[in-house]
């Protein structure tokens, strides 16, 4: 089977914020996939994807500072007429990537105990974003 939709995600602050169950519960043929895979394609270059922790929101506000620090918006950019956070969103989308390939066991992502997937917004008003989805595998 294979299985491609775009899923829209609701526009969410600066920061970096765990979506696994907005993304899982957008994806219809899911629940028939037995064994498989999943791509994730975040179709924007001032937001990332990233796998991470799932449970502490402390870690990501950890992230969040540290790419603050490690990628200045003060920094002397040439590109800089869409505002100071987009030529460091875009640093950071390519840091993290912009995709994840996941896999799929009886309908569910196999993650480990303490593993989520991370939308990195860099942007201040990245507004809604847009992920392809492609489900890959055997159905139930």
């Amino acid at each position: 089977m294979w299985h491609q939709q775009t899923l829209t995600l609701s526009a969410k602050a600066r920061g970096f914020h765990l979506i696994t169950d907005e993304v899982t519960g957008k994806l219809e043929r899911l629940p028939q996939l037995r064994t498989g895979l999943l791509h994730l394609l975040l179709m924007h270059t001032s937001a990332s994807l990233t796998l991470n922790e799932n449970c502490d929101p402390t870690v990501r506000a950890d992230m969040e500072h540290h790419f603050l620090r490690q990628v200045p918006e003060n920094a002397d950019y040439q590109h800089d007429y869409e505002g100071p956070d987009d030529m460091p969103a875009h640093i950071k989308s390519s840091l993290l990537g912009v995709s994840l390939l996941l896999p799929v066991h009886h309908g569910k992502l196999l993650l480990g105990t303490w593993q989520g997937i991370w939308l990195g917004e860099h942007r201040n008003h990245g507004g809604q974003r847009r992920i392809v989805a492609t489900l890959q595998g055997e159905t139930q």
